[in-house]
């Protein structure tokens, strides 16, 4: 058997084996609950309605994911800061162990995504079956071992990476089962960026299972056609409504498209590969069909390769560092840069710039660089 049928044999959760003949569909409900249970609770039914089979939350915690300097986003209220946004949503651990009990009590898997070690602590105590890492994770060197000392399954996205990124993360969580969501990290991501021949190369390169996370806006191309390619999980954000007040409800699917994506998902993984892609052909256009399915070659794509070393993860100031100050702990944080800030260091640097001298004057937020120690 090759790396790539061995690979696209499936990943295992709590004993179900999830691949393209029976497909992991998650509703990515992230945080469009607005810290309203009564409102998680009508999206987990709604969702659960349309044909998800898992339901994925975030566990936010701001000064986990950004500084109050990063920026602004506009929201229908106005602009605010992405921070104080962030800060809106942390809600109570037992927000969440409701929402498992909810969930769970649907007969669906319940999913969600930690962004660094007190909510990957927190996410640990509820005893899910299943982890998530989102792409700009990939990079955070304490949270990938935390996560791997879980010893459970893990979902890894790898939006706005390369080989050797991946291949970095999967050696911090070794040996930890791992199914890969191939991810083009931009919102919306344009069908034509996915390149889903990559499910194949990345399922012959690495052994592993993959998957694709889908943030594009049609409902059926990328999902079906990356079943056709072997997708053993596909994840999509799951919406009430595009007019809602979620951070990621633009680019979210409505119940009624939720629907119209599993069926295309239901019927790729009854056709098979060629047929599926056949259909599409024929139905979309072999152009387009083509251009989705790509080459297969790992690069950056189009949309997101701006965004490489920005949403991912680096070391940052958390206050103003004084030119000639040693850099101590409480000073440094494993941070997302967006897109105001500079970018630092690694996260895996974290350890050796702790104790050195600051070389200038780093202001708070910006990224701590080597040429500033």
């Amino acid at each position: 058997m090759s790396a790539v049928q061995q690979a696209l044999r499936g990943f295992t959760i709590n004993g179900a084996v999830y691949n393209a003949r029976n497909v992991l569909i998650i509703a990515e409900l992230g945080t469009a609950h607005g810290a309203d249970l009564v409102k998680a609770k009508e999206l987990i039914d709604a969702a659960a309605a349309a044909g998800a089979g898992c339901i994925k939350f975030q566990i936010v915690y701001a000064d986990e994911i950004l500084h109050p300097n990063t920026g602004e986003v506009a929201l229908p209220g106005g602009n605010i800061r992405l921070y104080d946004r962030f800060k809106q949503l942390e809600v109570d651990p037992d927000f969440f162990a409701e929402l498992k009990a909810h969930v769970e009590a649907r007969g669906l898997l319940f999913l969600c995504t930690p962004f660094g070690l007190r909510s990957a602590r927190e996410l640990r105590a509820l005893q899910p079956g299943v982890l998530k890492i989102a792409s700009p994770e990939l990079n955070h060197t304490r949270l990938l071992q935390e996560l791997a000392s879980y010893k459970l399954p893990v979902l890894l996205s790898t939006g706005v990476s390369k080989l050797g990124d991946i291949e970095e993360a999967l050696d911090l969580l070794s040996p930890t089962e791992v199914c890969l969501l191939h991810c083009i990290t931009a919102y919306p991501a344009p069908e034509v960026d996915y390149n889903l021949h990559l499910l194949r190369s990345l399922a012959s390169v690495f052994g592993l299972p993959v998957g694709v996370s889908d943030h594009s806006l049609d409902p059926e191309l990328v999902p079906a056609l990356g079943t056709a390619l072997g997708a053993a999980a596909i994840e999509k954000h799951f919406c009430l409504s595009r007019k809602d007040s979620g951070l990621d409800d633009p680019i979210a699917l409505p119940p009624e498209e939720f629907q119209q994506m599993v069926r295309a998902i239901r019927r790729a993984s009854e056709l098979g590969g060629e047929e599926t892609i056949a259909a599409f052909s024929r139905e979309r256009g072999s152009g387009l069909v083509q251009a989705i399915l790509g080459d297969g070659v790992k690069r950056l794509a189009p949309s997101e390769a701006a965004n490489y070393k920005c949403t991912n993860r680096s070391l940052h100031a958390l206050r103003d560092i004084r030119e000639g100050e040693p850099i101590t702990a409480d000073m440094v944080a494993v941070l997302r840069t967006e897109k105001v800030l500079r970018p630092g260091l690694p996260p895996a640097w974290e350890a050796a710039i702790i104790g050195r001298k600051a070389r200038g004057f780093i202001p708070a937020g910006e990224g701590i660089r080597l040429e500033d120690i």
